[in-house]
């Protein structure tokens, strides 16, 4: 029975195999599509990272007063509040002596204002001498000036309102209503919108890279997602450790005001010195245990290229290495390949980034 059946078997086999056609002996392997984008040549910045706050330069910090003695009668802000330039701070009754000093002063100019016009009259008359005219007028310049020294110690006025004197914020208010207080006492702390300046602090091994006038990139710590930095310049770097931050001050003056409050959290980033590097889009490198690499598009294949870090932050990258300046970086897809892979793509766009100069 075996024998009479082996026969058609082999037959049904034979066209089974001759209907799947002839095997693929060719071993091609299909191109991988990628995107890609050439290395470029660009200037980047090595940076310090540094943390602070912002808050008054103590170069332009106003501590406000008044020349008179007097009562706190009101105060028009708080702490911490934003003023105009003009707005009243608080209210002051000027204290009664010094008003009273000022009435004499101003009565004494009368006085002498009459005398000399009786003594005028009595020279024409022939009943004075010069020198009776000439006393009357010192008397009369010496209580003008008595007058305005007396002004300018504040009794012109019963009560005084201490004005701000520019755009800027009261940091701090020394004073409360019906406190009584000395001629020249301060009042408030008073800082102008142009006084504001990036209080710093640096790890004290990099302090030594940083130097005046180098620029700063600056960020409010919780500033919404995508909002402009701010930039400003190094004005001074401190030459000890803080006690109390462990950290080495500096500061750094803004280009531009932010309307940001006093004492809001920044971050910022020293740029201390520059060098030139490969500039290729972040998604572009690639890590293994040799190390940094990426992949180049070289006769329609993938071809590895080993590369060393140097400006790891932001996108592009910069990157030092064995680049083809005409060979395309790729980028979009690199996780997918391995040296020598075939691959074809389009390019992506041009490696453009805030870490680039």
């Amino acid at each position: 029975m075996k024998t009479r059946f082996a026969l058609p078997t082999m037959l049904v086999v034979a066209a089974l195999a001759g209907c799947s056609g002839p095997p693929d002996t060719t071993g091609a392997q299909p191109a991988t599509e990628v995107g890609f984008a050439l290395p470029v040549r660009q200037t980047f910045h090595a940076q310090v990272a540094a943390f602070g706050q912002l808050a008054a330069d103590s170069r332009n910090a106003l501590s406000l007063s008044l020349p008179q003695a007097g009562q706190v009668v009101a105060t028009q802000v708080l702490a911490g509040r934003r003023v105009h330039r003009g707005d009243v701070v608080l209210t002051l009754a000027t204290d009664p002596a010094t008003r009273s000093a000022w009435l004499q002063a101003q009565s004494a100019v009368t006085v002498a204002r009459d005398e000399l016009a009786r003594t005028e009259r009595l020279r024409t008359e022939k009943l004075a001498t010069d020198t009776q005219l000439d006393a009357a007028r010192k008397v009369l310049l010496d209580a003008k000036a008595t007058l305005a020294a007396q002004s300018k110690l504040g009794g012109a006025e019963a009560v005084t309102a201490l004005r701000a004197p520019a755009d800027g914020v009261v940091t701090r208010l020394d004073v409360q209503r019906g406190q009584r207080i000395a001629a020249g006492t301060p009042l408030a702390e008073f800082m102008p919108t142009s006084g504001l300046a990036a209080q710093l602090g640096i790890d004290p091994e990099a302090a030594g890279g940083v130097h005046v006038g180098m620029p700063v990139t600056i960020r409010p710590v919780y500033a919404t997602h995508g909002s402009p930095p701010l930039h400003g310049t190094i004005a001074m770097v401190g030459d000890a450790v803080n006690p109390q931050t462990r950290r080495v001050d500096a500061v750094a003056t803004l280009s531009s005001q932010p309307r940001l409050a006093a004492g809001s959290a920044l971050s910022a980033a020293i740029d201390t010195s520059s060098f030139t590097a490969w500039a290729v889009p972040r998604d572009a490198l690639q890590n293994d245990a040799q190390g940094d690499y990426l992949f180049q598009i070289v006769a329609g294949k993938a071809r590895r290229v080993d590369v060393k870090v140097l400006a790891p932050d932001g996108s592009p990258v910069g990157v030092a290495g064995a680049l083809d300046p005409h060979a395309p970086v790729i980028t979009l897809g690199s996780y997918e390949i391995s040296d020598g892979d075939p691959v074809r793509g389009a390019p992506a766009a041009a490696p453009r980034g805030a870490a680039a100069r």
